[in-house]
């Protein structure tokens, strides 16, 4: 038997990601993000139109994604309720968001130059995918705050351990991608870390800042 519910969330497990974008002045901003997936070499990315990422691209189309293992996911907690915009929506605010515009001295993570982008990548990361975004789509009414980038991916780097004899695939058992699920993150399928945004279920999952 099933029941007709409304869930708060509709997380039903994707792949986090730290996006690299450039502010305003030069600097890179460093958000985590919970809803992307890949076709070919494109990707789209759902984020709050609100959020300092979106106004950064929407202006420098540059990207980074960051793709997060395991091992990063105390450092990606450490900034999950931070943001790199001084305004921000009450409700944001409400859920224990703060302002804070070095995001990787905040995580504890290390700053390495990218290739194309010149954007500041995640050294950490064992697998960053340099690009630009190409069409920005809005989702749903104009009171959602919500929108589709696609991105063009132009240059993937791989950790060595991950690739296989032909350096064209990635090892699919080695890649053990971290997962959000609704508000927790997974590893394996087994619970990862305890979430900041799980303590207070009112938040939603990721949603870059």
């Amino acid at each position: 038997m099933k029941r007709t519910v409304e869930p708060k969330v509709l997380y039903f497990g994707t792949p986090v990601v730290l996006v690299s974008t450039r502010n305003p002045d030069g600097s890179t901003n460093l958000a985590p993000m919970s809803s992307a997936w890949w076709l070919g070499y494109y990707a789209m990315l759902g984020m709050g139109t609100s959020s300092q990422t979106v106004k950064n691209l929407v202006d420098r189309p540059e990207v980074v994604l960051n793709l997060v293992d395991p091992a990063m996911v105390a450092a990606l907690d450490r900034i999950a309720l931070l943001t790199g915009s001084e305004e921000m929506s009450d409700s944001k605010r409400a859920r224990g968001y703060r302002f804070e515009p070095d995001k990787f001295a905040a995580a504890g993570l290390t700053r390495t130059a990218g290739a194309v982008t010149g954007l500041d990548m995640v050294e950490e990361s064992p697998i960053t995918l340099e690009g630009r975004i190409e069409a920005i789509h809005p989702i749903g009414g104009p009171s959602e705050h919500l929108c589709a980038l696609s991105m063009k991916v132009e240059q993937v780097q791989v950790r060595d351990d991950l690739l296989m004899s032909n350096d064209r695939y990635i090892d699919p058992l080695r890649w053990d991608p971290l997962i959000m699920k609704f508000t927790e993150y997974f590893a394996g399928g087994a619970p990862a870390y305890e979430s900041s945004l799980a303590r207070g279920w009112q938040m939603p999952p990721l949603n870059v800042g």
